[in-house]
């Protein structure tokens, strides 16, 4: 008797990272894909594995995650939508479900991944943001950040922007965009590249930061790109200012181009 055939469902993931070990899946640690597969074979009635667009580390959170898994069950994607939020906590949430192609990855299929960066740049920490955006009270000016952060656009060997746990096969990626703006007392960081590395977007924060202070010359951001290496390198930024904004695909895979909106990222 031939085995049922599964059918290969995308969806987007948005939720906050404060209370999980990061996005990928630990025995003894909550992780958001630990928490998302068990809301999935809750609707499936049999186990699920998810594969991401992106994995994040802990405290890192996400506007647009894309996961694929493959269900045995006929679901519609209203119901899959309905009934894995019926079964998630409030921080983390399904925007979007939409049947692909069995060929289409999640990671493997997706063209370019944006992430942004958040820092609330005024006198005094606002609270209620507390673990949603990285406080730093030292005015920065955000025309030295942005003009230095354009030496990194391009493929390059980004070895000076790699954390030293990275398992990346080879050190070298594509920035297609990077911009660096201010709205009030907010700062934010985009970048948008084919891929990333380990740490690969606070670290290169950690070198925006005494740029913008005006410590450092605009073009250490190019020295050290050119040095290759880690040392005397500036700090690793906190993990709870990261988003994972948007995820790109090809036109044949037809899927929504955005997930959550916030009006402070979209207008970056």
């Amino acid at each position: 008797m031939n085995a049922p055939e599964s059918t290969r469902w995308a969806m987007c993931v948005a939720y906050l990272g404060a209370d999980y070990a990061g996005w990928q899946l630990q025995p003894t640690q909550r992780t958001v894909q630990g928490v998302l597969d068990q809301a999935i074979a809750s609707v499936a009635n049999h186990a699920v594995s998810t594969i991401c667009a992106g994995r994040t580390d802990r405290g890192v959170h996400a506007l647009m995650q894309v996961v694929h898994f493959d269900a045995f069950v006929l679901r519609t994607a209203q119901q899959w939508l309905n009934g894995i939020n019926a079964n998630l906590p409030e921080d983390i949430v399904i925007c979007w479900v939409k049947a692909v192609p069995r060929v289409f990855d999640a990671r493997l299929s997706a063209l370019e991944r944006t992430y942004v960066y958040v820092i609330d740049n005024a006198t005094t920490p606002r609270v209620h943001l507390l673990g949603r955006a990285v406080w730093f009270k030292s005015p920065l000016d955000v025309e030295r950040m942005h003009h230095a952060a354009q030496a990194w656009v391009g493929e390059h060997d980004f070895s000076a922007l790699r954390a030293s746990g990275c398992q990346s096969n080879t050190p070298v990626r594509t920035i297609h965009h990077v911009s660096v703006t201010r709205q009030d007392d907010w700062v934010v960081m985009r970048v948008t590249a084919n891929a990333f590395l380990y740490h690969m977007i606070r670290n290169a924060v950690g070198v925006l930061l005494p740029i913008g202070q005006g410590r450092c010359a605009v073009d250490w951001a190019q020295d050290l790109l050119e040095g290759r290496t880690r040392q005397h390198q500036g700090i690793t930024a906190p993990a709870h200012g990261l988003y994972l904004h948007t995820i790109k695909y090809g036109p044949e895979f037809d899927l929504p181009q955005s997930g959550q909106s916030l009006p402070l990222f979209d207008d970056a």
